[in-house]
Order: C-alpha cells, then structure tokens, then sequence
C-alpha cells in the first residue's frame, strides 16, 4: 500500500475496551478458532491452507506464523497492526486486513472521508482477491461487505444509480455457493433485500433488484440459526426489521438490539457489537 495509506493508519484510534479476555495467544486462539469464525467461516491460517490457496507461494511457513499473529492483533482490537501484518504478508492474508479495517472503519473512525478511503481499499483488495482466488469465499464476501458500507456512505440511492447494489448481491450469492454456512453472508443477503425495499418500494425493489422482505427475513433467519450466540446477527436482524417495517416493528427490533446488548463478547468485535446493539435500543 502507498505511504499516504500507511501514515493514515498510523493516526487510527485505538479499541477503547480492554479486555484479557481478547487477547489469544497462538494456542489459544486455535483453539477458540471454531467458535471466533462460524460467522464467516474462514479456516485457520494452517501451513495446509497457505499452500491450498498458494500452491506457489515463497514463503508459506512464515505466512501462516504472521497470519496467526495477525489475527491475534484482530480479536485483541490491534487493528491497525493486524491490516500492517496482513499487509507485509501479502494476498493470501486479505481476509485479515479486509476484516480489521472494515471493523475499524464501521465503528472507530468518525471521519467519514477515512471512512471512504478505508471502504475504497478494502473493495480493491477484496477484487485482487476475488482474481487470484476465485474459490475464496472471503474474496467475494468481503467485497460486498466493502461495497456495501461504501454504499452506505455515499447513499443508497446514488449506489442504486450506480449499480452497486447488484454487485453486493452478486458478490454474496457467490459467497453462499461456495459457502452455504455463511452466517455473515446471509446477514448481507437480508440487508440487501431490506435496504432495497427501504429506499424503491417493494414493488420496484422487487422488479428492478429481486428485492424480498420474506426473503430477507429468510436470510435473517438462517443467520440466527447459524451463529445465535453472534451480536452482530441480532444487530443485523433488528436492523432489517425497522428497515423494512419501521416503527411497526419497532418492539421487535429493540429485542433484537437488547438479545445482542445481553450477549458475552468473544474478542473486540463483538465488544463492539453489543456497545452499539445497547446504543441503539430505543
């Protein structure tokens, strides 16, 4: 990345929760893998794994050391360092860097400028991904995750306009071939459908995106089914039924927020989920 990129994150605030708790070592967070990634099924930067996704690779012992050191600097709230070690790796650590700087940008950066940039980057990491490794369900996922905040930032509408919703579902219906368990994928889908709806009506939401509410609420449900232990599941949920239903639904989507507020934090992300989720009951 460029120097203006790297000097930029060096000014990036810090994660305002310490916690013991989030700070894994390599064992533990082995371990704790299964449980910190059901979300979004991404496998343990094993030996094994570097090799299957880069069979040419130069380096795919030290890879796997520094991408496990990475993802430990990620649960810990380190995210500025997490993106720099993913970065010193290479592609094959673009799920970290995607991951720690999107987290970082959704909930730590109140410029909405660097909020920008850190979406823009992550889309073109996320597309360098999806053309060196077309079977990365990450790849693809992440790119609609960036994509989508991007959307968010400069307005649904003009996203809309500019075709980036159907890119965001194009990109998670991939993710969902290729990884069924998605549960962070499936939080997408439900969104898309929603905020779709939210802003063209279901009648041209439905003819012009395929947007659905039952669909969404089908998304929704089979995230929950998934991951029910996950805040951000519950944030998502309640999120998509005041985007689809507004002050109908409000009862609703304020027990989503408070299912998430009462749920045990595993790293800082979900820290982050549940200080949001409390914000937001109404």
């Amino acid at each position: 990345m460029g120097k203006n990129t790297q000097q930029s994150r060096s000014n990036w605030a810090a994660f305002p929760h310490a916690n013991k708790a989030f700070e894994y070592t390599p064992d533990g967070l082995k371990k704790a893998w299964p449980a910190l990634h059901k979300g979004d099924c991404e496998p343990f930067p094993s030996l094994a794994r570097i090799k299957a996704l880069d069979p040419d690779h130069p380096d795919p012992k030290a890879a796997s050391e520094a991408m496990i050191e990475a993802w430990c600097c990620y649960h810990a709230g380190d995210f500025s360092r997490a993106v720099e070690m993913a970065e010193e790796v290479g592609l094959v650590a673009h799920t970290i860097a995607n991951k720690a700087s999107g987290i970082y940008a959704d909930y730590l950066e109140d410029d909405e400028s660097a909020q920008l940039a850190i979406y823009e980057e992550g889309m073109a990491r996320a597309q360098s991904a999806i053309d060196a490794f077309p079977n990365d369900p990450n790849a693809h996922y992440f790119h609609a995750f960036m994509t989508g905040r991007y959307s968010q930032c400069i307005s649904m509408a003009k996203a809309l306009k500019d075709g980036l919703a159907g890119r965001v579902k194009t990109d998670v219906l991939h993710t969902l071939d290729l990884a069924p368990k998605h549960a962070e994928a499936w939080l997408a889908l439900g969104l898309f459908h929603a905020e779709v709806i939210n802003k063209v009506g279901k009648m041209v939401g439905g003819v012009t995106y395929g947007a659905s509410a039952n669909e969404s609420m089908a998304a929704f449900e089979k995230a929950l089914k998934l991951t029910p232990k996950a805040p951000i599941a519950w944030i998502e949920y309640g999120n998509g039924l005041y985007l689809l239903y507004g002050d109908k639904k409000l009862d609703e989507s304020n027990e989503a927020y408070l299912k998430a507020s009462q749920l045990k934090p595993t790293d800082a992300m979900e820290k982050l989920d549940v200080e949001y989720a409390l914000k937001s009951i109404t």
